[in-house]
Formats: structure tokens, C-alpha cells, sequence
């Protein structure tokens, strides 16, 4: 079992872990250290176990602060998978695509249109005719 040597709020501490875990307890001493750091800071110095629980307890409140969050974005989560599953069984159920009805346009509409463009096709064959002539 390997023996780290770690530094809290200027002390060294010598831990032992499990053979591939150093760099987690090196990454977990920093935040612990950085904790403590910030009580030195504000308070001075202290003993060393007040330290060590003090900054203990800080990590402990974001920790459970982290929790709570992760807790309501998987709530979250969970509602938009269920109103994805909704969206998706809803148009299963139905087993065809949606509908859409386009109005039909008005016979009389037709036939002004195409008489519009008979006389616009006349009048170009007439500006035609009379600049060629």
C-alpha cells in the first residue's frame, strides 16, 4: 500500500491508499488544503484537528449543496424524457403523420389569372411587333 505525503494548511500528513489512487488523494488534499486555507485566512492559526474539521465541514456544505442541484436536474431530466416519451407515443398512436388541409383556390380566381396572363402575353407580342417594325 503506498504512503503519500500530503500538505493541509501548512502541515504534512503521511496517508496511506490504495495502489493507483494517489492522484485522487493528491486532487482530494488540495481541496481539503484549499479549504483550509481560507480559515487561515480568516481566522489565523488553530489547531490542528479544529482545522481539519472546519474544512472538512466546508467541503461537506458544497458537497451537499452540489447534491441538491444534482438532484434537481435529474428531476428535470426525468420530466423532459417523460414528455419526449409522450411526443413520441403520441404520434405512434395515431400511426400517420399529421394532416394538413390547404383551401382549394376558387375556379374564378383561376380563370381571371389566366386570362390576366393571356393579356399580358398579347400586350408583350404587340410591344414586340411594333419595335421590330
Amino acid at each position: 500500500m503506498p504512503e503519500v505525503t500530503i500538505r493541509i494548511g501548512g502541515r504534512a500528513f503521511d496517508v496511506s491508499c490504495q495502489e493507483g489512487e494517489e492522484s485522487y488523494l493528491h486532487a482530494a488534499a488540495r481541496m481539503l488544503d484549499d479549504e483550509a486555507q481560507v480559515l487561515s485566512d480568516q481566522i489565523g492559526r488553530m489547531p490542528e484537528a479544529r482545522m481539519l474539521l472546519m474544512a472538512g465541514l466546508m467541503l461537506a456544505d458544497k458537497t451537499a449543496s452540489v447534491e441538491d442541484r444534482l438532484r434537481e436536474m435529474e428531476e428535470r431530466l426525468a420530466e423532459k424524457e417523460a414528455e419526449l416519451d409522450q411526443l413520441r407515443d403520441g404520434g405512434a398512436a395515431r400511426g400517420e403523420p399529421e394532416r394538413v388541409e390547404v383551401p382549394v383556390v376558387p375556379q374564378e380566381v383561376t380563370d381571371t389569372l389566366a386570362d390576366l396572363a393571356a393579356r399580358a402575353e398579347a400586350l408583350a407580342q404587340y410591344v414586340e411587333e411594333g419595335a421590330a417594325g
